[in-house]
């Protein structure tokens, strides 16, 4: 048995082959408007955070190197010191303070490392306890 295939008429056939209407791509051009600056924002705050990570890794690793030569080698008895030093392509301001502990001759040894990250400051604080009454 065959079937006779169905005979459209002309203009139902001409809007079957058409592109899109005028309405469907200006609803198209306002989803875009909307949906690229989220996306746009989103990747800057990922690529942010990123580079605040590893860069607070390496700050901490300054803190670390400095504290424990502060104490190995005792100068951590003067006043306040500070200094720059360079990891990798980055450099890493550190600045050592002293403060009172409340148990008798133990004092607080602070170093905080700063660092710039697209224009804003970040720092990482490493402490410890050292006894003034020891040489």
């Amino acid at each position: 048995m065959r079937f006779k295939p169905t005979i459209c008429p002309a203009w139902a056939a001409k809007r079957a082959v058409g592109g899109f209407t005028l309405a469907e791509v200006l609803a198209a051009l306002v989803f875009m408007a909307i949906v690229i600056p989220v996306a746009v924002e989103g990747l800057r705050v990922a690529n942010l955070a990123g580079q605040v990570g590893a860069r607070k890794v390496a700050a901490a690793r300054v803190a670390e190197r400095v504290l424990n030569e502060l104490v190995v080698t005792g100068q951590w008895r003067q006043s306040t010191q500070s200094g720059t030093i360079q990891e990798g392509p980055q450099q890493y301001r550190w600045q050592m303070r002293l403060e009172p502990w409340n148990q008798g001759t133990l004092r607080v040894m602070t170093v905080q490392v700063t660092f710039p990250v697209q224009g804003q400051s970040y720092d990482v604080r490493l402490s410890t306890i050292v006894d003034s009454a020891t040489q």
